[in-house]
């Protein structure tokens, strides 16, 4: 399994919709990829976190294979990005990981 996350670093000036991010943009990127897409989760710095925490929200996508996640995201990579400016000023922090456990 890979997961491929998205971090949204905690920036002066940064704007986040959460609402956006949790109830329309993560649901498209589900529904778009289908079944190569196996789970997400979405992380959200909590209410009262110091102010100096380095990020402000990530969202990880869980697909069984690398192979799987550029299937997914062949055709609907640019729709994904395009979306980014209805929810967020941030330029992202984009990583792949092997899940190991």
């Amino acid at each position: 399994m890979i997961k491929y996350s998205v971090l949204y670093p905690n920036i002066k000036g940064g704007t986040f919709d959460h609402d956006y991010y949790r109830d329309v943009h993560l649901p498209l990127i589900k529904r778009r990829m289908g079944e190569y897409c196996h789970s997400y989760a979405i992380d959200k710095m909590p209410e009262g976190a110091p102010a100096e925490t380095p990020f402000i929200a990530a969202c990880h996508i869980y697909c069984h294979s690398m192979e799987d996640f550029e299937k997914g995201m062949k055709d609907n990579a640019a729709d994904f990005v395009a979306d980014v400016a209805n929810f967020t000023n941030i330029e992202p922090v984009k990583m792949i990981f092997d899940v190991v456990v």
